[in-house]
């Protein structure tokens, strides 16, 4: 069995502060770096070995031969990347970004040496800063760890592992395929969101007096920070863009309808059976299935996983235990 390898987080918003304070929770010998000072300061006051050196926290993780986790932001992703690229060229690494496609493309250009397996958590919330990250942010979440035709599976094992150990179920997926699901469940619903937003106070102080629980619901992501939500839905502009046609579609039906019949039962009955569809998928128990990381298919086996809607949830040796409804 692999050693456990220790982690570096760089960037400790509420993503990558989590992963720092979950690893640690968890056993792992843990640092990191943020060229925030408050953050820095905040987390050195929690008891944490962190630095806004992000040079130095790469060194000792090349010498460690650590787990490097980029947890910036998708814009700030390049300039990290050379950084990793001058002090830890041949890390293993990883990331928490909100898109797969446009990072692994990036690891590509600007450190082709390192050995990088994709990651996203799928964990957010309207807050961030180290103040908000928390140990148990991770629990029952899914974690994306993406498979390509060239990932080397000591390596993906390595990094699923570290999902694992801070209480995620990992769901192995294509970095294509899981920038166009994120495009429909996460960066959809945050451009509905500020339209919503939008929409609702444009109707002033009258409505705001009425909003009650579906107005929240519908809008609570719009509060996240504006920076974060535009870097990760134009970020995934190539995936967005059809999706959005497609609700834009839906939002244009429902219109011709209502304008021409009077009538919504098409959408608001779609809607509704979609949601139970949802729901059952949700409450399906599944099956155990197991994957040999050793054997020819193990790629498509693990992407099969995926693909199904199922996770890993532990490992046995090189055999990764699975769950598919």
């Amino acid at each position: 069995m692999n050693a456990v390898r220790d982690v570096c987080v760089i960037g400790l918003g509420l993503i990558g502060g989590s992963v720092l304070r979950a690893a640690d929770a968890a056993g792992r010998t843990v640092w990191g770096a943020t060229k925030s000072t408050s953050d820095a300061a905040s987390a050195v006051g929690d008891g944490y070995d962190v630095t806004t050196d992000v040079a130095a926290a790469l060194r000792r993780a090349a010498a460690a031969d650590a787990v490097v986790v980029l947890a910036v932001p998708l814009p700030a992703v390049p300039a990290v990347l050379h950084d990793v690229a001058e002090h830890a060229p041949h890390c293993l690494l990883t990331d928490v970004t909100s898109v797969k496609v446009p990072v692994r493309d990036a690891v590509r250009d600007v450190t082709p040496d390192a050995t990088y397996v994709g990651g996203h958590p799928m964990a957010g919330r309207s807050v961030s800063g180290w103040p908000a990250a928390e140990a148990g942010l991770f629990e029952d979440a899914a974690w994306v760890v993406a498979v390509e035709p060239g990932t080397d599976l000591g390596a993906w094992r390595e990094v699923a592992m570290l999902a694992l150990d801070v209480g995620a179920r990992v769901v192995p997926l294509g970095p294509g395929e899981h920038d166009e699901s994120v495009a429909r469940i996460s960066h959809l619903p945050h451009l509905l969101a500020a339209v919503l937003a939008s929409v609702g106070d444009t109707g002033g102080p009258v409505a705001s007096a009425l909003m009650a629980g579906s107005f929240a619901d519908g809008t609570r992501v719009a509060g996240s920070p504006p920076g974060l939500v535009r870097a990760m839905t134009e970020g995934n502009r190539a995936a967005l863009l059809p999706v959005l046609d497609e609700a834009l579609g839906a939002l244009g039906a429902a219109r011709g309808s209502l304008a021409s019949t009077g009538g919504l039962a098409a959408t608001i009955e779609a809607g509704h059976d979609a949601t139970r569809r949802i729901a059952r998928r949700r409450a399906t128990e599944g099956t155990t299935v197991s994957v040999t990381l050793s054997a020819p298919q193990a790629r498509e086996a693990l992407l099969g996983v995926g693909a199904r809607g199922g996770r890993i949830t532990a490992f046995d040796g090189d055999v990764a235990v699975a769950v598919v409804p």
